[in-house]
């Protein structure tokens, strides 16, 4: 009796591009009596498996086979498939790495094999949409002698960030590098490292921004934002002035969605529209208010904009103003009186509400954090 386990010790978020590191283990548990146990084989491979919603997503029948149609044309429960079982098709695989060939284990005998593999740069980030879903997966297999093949799904996630096609240019060449042999040797940057330079420069304060809220009847308020490009598990922060306005804002509110878009070859309607995901939802209460402030948090389990041949992500605030329809009177009071007034607001309002979308620009972030909230398994184990 052989035991498999499986470990991704730096987490379960990976960032397109970085290179996953697995600990795969295999221990003979069996008693001492039993003698060696003998493993045919091990091998592991990376594969993002795509299911649509037949109802609203058309793809055209490629040469690309579906997990079903791979494993019933390899035939027989003895092939290394590892989309095998899985919904969906195959979209992006990696060559499959074997980890040995016939190895023997004395009874409490274990072998450690550490699996590396880069994560493709143009890979599709980790998505579970309405109508689209990518999701990744680490699979090992292995095999006894005339015995079908186990497998061990370990799913992660991946954010993909823009830029990182070619992180050439953000290194430095060895021209403007210091010749002092006094210094020490400066360490390669890391693929993180670079990554998380380029969302610090991306999402980075440029000034605040001023919009002009209006409708038919004046101005209502002017919302300022300081930010217009923001990384998962970030703040949303803004301002909404009501000093300079001609019309009552009674409520406002700020939603945070994200929009799912179908590309127009894929739609199963031309008419189809985009679907909507609400994440953070922030209401405030502001008539006779001359500044309130608003902040919206990003969740960390969220996928940032982006966008492939099916499907495309983007990102954006959506506002509802409810506004007074006839002026409000306010309590009157005169220079020269001490006394407290109490003003109380009218029984019944008549009002109307108008709607205002401000996209924005949502990145990843530090794949650390993200595994922090994960609720996937760093530790997969199996017993053959």
């Amino acid at each position: 009796m052989i035991e498999v386990t499986a470990i991704l010790h730096r987490g379960t978020v990976f960032l397109a591009g970085e290179t996953l590191q697995c600990d795969i283990t295999f221990k003979n548990n069996g008693p001492i009596q039993n003698g060696p146990d003998s493993l045919s084989w091990a091998s592991a491979q990376i594969h993002c498996q795509c299911s649509v919603s037949e109802s609203r997503v058309y793809l055209p029948r490629t040469d690309q086979l579906t997990a079903e149609d791979v494993s019933s044309s390899v035939g027989g429960d003895t092939s290394f498939v590892p989309s095998k079982g899985e919904r969906g098709m195959t979209v992006l695989t990696t060559k499959p790495k074997i980890l040995f060939c016939d190895m023997r284990l004395d009874p409490g005998q274990s072998k450690t094999f550490t699996y590396r593999e880069m994560i493709p740069t143009d890979a599709p980030p980790t998505f579970r949409g309405q109508a689209v879903k990518y999701s990744y997966k680490l699979t090992l297999g292995t095999q006894r002698v005339n015995h079908p093949t186990k497998l061990i799904r370990i799913p992660f996630r991946v954010l993909v960030l823009h830029g990182m096609n070619d992180i050439s240019v953000y290194l430095d060449s060895e021209e403007v590098q210091p010749s002092n042999p006094f210094l020490k040797p400066r360490q390669e940057n890391s693929v993180l490292d670079i990554a998380l330079g380029i969302l610090g420069t991306v999402t980075a304060r440029n000034g605040p921004h001023s919009y002009n809220i209006t409708n038919s009847r004046g101005k209502v308020a002017k919302c300022i934002m300081y930010k217009q490009a923001y990384k998962l598990g970030e703040d949303i922060i803004g301002v909404m002035d009501f000093s300079d306005t001609s019309v009552n804002c009674v409520q406002y509110s700020v939603t945070l969605q994200s929009e799912e878009n179908i590309s127009e070859e894929c739609r199963k309607k031309s008419s189809q529209g985009s679907s909507l995901t609400s994440y953070v939802r922030h209401q405030e209460m502001c008539l006779h208010t001359a500044k309130s402030n608003f902040m919206i948090p990003v969740p960390l389990t969220a996928t940032p904009s982006f966008m492939t041949d099916i499907v495309c992500q983007r990102w954006r605030l959506h506002f509802e103003f409810v506004t007074s329809v006839e002026p409000i009177k306010g309590e009157i009071r005169k220079n020269d009186s001490d006394d407290s007034t109490t003003w109380r607001g009218p029984a019944t309002l008549k009002v109307e509400t108008m709607v205002w979308d401000l996209p924005i620009k949502m990145f990843a972030s530090n794949p650390v954090y993200a595994s922090s909230v994960s609720l996937l398994k760093i530790r997969h184990s199996l017993t053959i």
